[in-house]
């Protein structure tokens, strides 16, 4: 074999090898778009279906609104009948707190963003605070990711756990209620605290700690911060669509309160009549935290399959753009072979 044929063989099988690297790099390039592609589809399905929960979650919130209200009127009636008389019930009892029971709100699966994380921080802050004042701090735990989380850290006492489940019901937040009523009134705990997600918009929410025990004898939740919500207002969201994209709307509806008629005779004492419905109210603001607490990690998941299935669509269309130089480059060197093999043969 002559050298000019040798050196015309060897070009010949490093072009081969450099186009099958080509064509190896393309099918590849192939695969992963048909994976992006179908990445895309399931992350959109998931924010389609997350967005169908948080209508009933909105429609739950609705419909335990009529019981809510009626509560209320009938709290602040009595309480208005025993206002110069004083409450010895026992959820309105306050002494020193030397134990405090943490209710800690997450969700029970993960691909919802920062959820789950926003809660679990402000629980270890709110942790460390009363730890530092020589607190003891038990905790209730609802949801499975804050079970976890909390379960591979000693420090943390776990007493009870729940699921949050899809759809929170009066029955559960009634088992949640009896738990911490017991331990109240036991005084196994001095001071009950709920750290939960308000839900504020799709984008947004709101890590809350509220005070469920002691409560006022007007039905009065008191935030961490010494300030008290309002039992006669109401908030109400509504998932509206505006422009082709999901919005939420949120609406305070306050309560018509006004006292009793004077001429209402009472069977029971009031105290007695009051000693039952606070611990309707509690598990009332129980429900409705955990409702928030769903519609909040719906609204994060939302969110998060949203962005996932940006991030696809960009990806795709960067791959397609990879591919088409790669596949222009072996058109061009198809090309180039073709007119040398022409020009070496003629």
């Amino acid at each position: 074999m002559t050298t000019s044929s040798f050196a015309t063989t060897r070009k010949q099988a490093t072009l081969q090898r450099g186009q099958l690297q080509v064509s190896n790099g393309m099918k590849e390039v192939r695969d992963r778009i048909a994976s992006v592609k179908n990445t895309s589809k399931i992350t959109e399905a998931m924010k389609l279906v997350a967005a169908a929960k948080v209508r009933r979650a909105q429609d739950a919130v609705i419909n335990s609104r009529p019981f809510s209200e009626n509560l209320v009127k009938v709290l602040y009636g009595v309480n208005q009948r025993l206002r110069t008389e004083d409450v010895d019930s026992p959820l309105c009892s306050i002494r020193p707190v030397k134990t405090v029971m943490m209710v800690v709100i997450t969700g029970d699966r993960g691909l919802c963003g920062g959820y789950n994380n926003f809660i679990l921080k402000k629980t270890e802050q709110r942790f460390a605070e009363l730890t530092a004042l020589g607190v003891n701090v038990k905790v209730v735990a609802i949801g499975r990711k804050g079970s976890q989380y909390m379960k591979r850290r000693p420090k943390f006492n776990i007493v009870k756990e729940f699921s949050l489940g899809k759809a929170p019901t009066m029955q559960e937040s009634q088992a949640v209620s009896d738990e911490l009523f017991s331990s109240f009134v036991a005084e196994e705990c001095d001071k009950v605290e709920l750290i939960f997600t308000k839900f504020v918009s799709l984008i947004s929410s709101d890590p809350t700690i509220q005070t469920l025990l002691p409560l006022t004898p007007s039905g009065q939740l008191c935030n961490a911060d010494g300030t008290c919500v309002d039992a006669a207002n109401d908030e109400v969201f509504k998932l509206t669509s505006k422009g082709g994209k999901f919005e939420v709307e949120r609406e305070v509806k306050p309560i018509e309160t006004e006292a009793l008629d004077p001429g209402l005779i009472f069977e029971q004492e009031p105290t007695q009549i009051l000693d039952s419905l606070l611990p309707l109210y509690l598990n009332a603001a129980i429900l409705r935290s955990l409702q928030e607490s769903l519609a909040s990690e719906l609204a994060a998941r939302m969110n998060a399959m949203q962005n996932a299935s940006d991030n696809a669509k960009d990806l795709k269309k960067s791959l397609t753009a990879s591919y088409n130089r790669q596949r222009q480059a072996k058109i061009t060197q198809e090309l180039a072979e073709l007119c040398a093999g022409a020009a070496a043969s003629g």
